[in-house]
């Protein structure tokens, strides 16, 4: 059942994606910032959590799930040492995937023959 609910949240999130992608004309660079501040917007008002909790890695492996783990530091980190804590919890909060991003990102760089289109 648990794996339903994450598959379902998920699928969910990538529906409003493919719908955005088909129904207007943003680019999937509009789109990725559209669920990045919605995931910090829903997190700083505190409607992102009951979805985090429900449906778990569905929710918080997308980018709006990093939007909202962004925010969630950010406010922790603000309640804890003030403005610089809002700074700074966020990336304390997001330092893994933005360490996975970058190592990732450059492995794939060294192995692959990238290609501009034509």
């Amino acid at each position: 059942m648990e794996y339903l609910k994450v598959f379902i949240v998920g699928g969910l999130i990538c529906v409003v994606g493919q719908i955005l992608l088909d129904t207007t004309k943003l680019t999937p660079a509009h789109i990725l910032v559209v669920f990045l501040t919605s995931g910090v917007l829903l997190g700083a008002v505190g409607l992102y959590e009951p979805l985090a909790k429900f449906g778990e890695a569905g929710a918080t492996v997308p980018i709006s799930g990093f939007g909202y783990a962004l925010s969630k530091g950010a406010i922790e980190g603000a309640k804890s040492k003030g403005v610089i804590g809002a700074f700074v919890g966020g990336l304390e909060a997001t330092a893994g995937g933005i360490a996975a991003a970058i190592l990732f990102g450059y492995i794939i760089a060294i192995v692959s023959d990238p290609k501009t289109k034509s």
